[in-house]
């Protein structure tokens, strides 16, 4: 349970700190793609293989058994968590 309230933590502070970036454009980008041109040589035909299939016959039920299991016990317990405090950068 720790595990996994430590790993929401991290993944939160992770979203936030995430959010608070102030990001500026500094230069504009340019892409150019190849070009590229196909000339078809020969007219395709595909025929695909067929298959029979021959499958089991299953059948699933259930029935009662005993069988020991073992029992948990939660009680409740004070420990320091992470608190963490974000100034976004427009505010510095």
């Amino acid at each position: 349970m720790l595990r996994k309230s430590l790993a929401i933590a991290i993944a939160s502070f992770s979203v936030l700190g995430l959010s608070a970036c102030d990001v500026d454009k500094t230069k504009e980008g340019n892409v150019s793609l190849p070009k590229y041109e196909v000339e078809k040589k020969q007219a395709g035909d595909v025929t695909l293989p067929q298959y029979d299939v021959k499958t089991p016959d299953v059948n699933v039920k259930t029935e009662e058994k005993t069988v020991t299991v073992p029992t948990v016990k939660t009680e409740e317990k004070t420990v320091e968590v992470p608190k963490v405090e974000v100034t976004p950068a427009k505010e510095k």
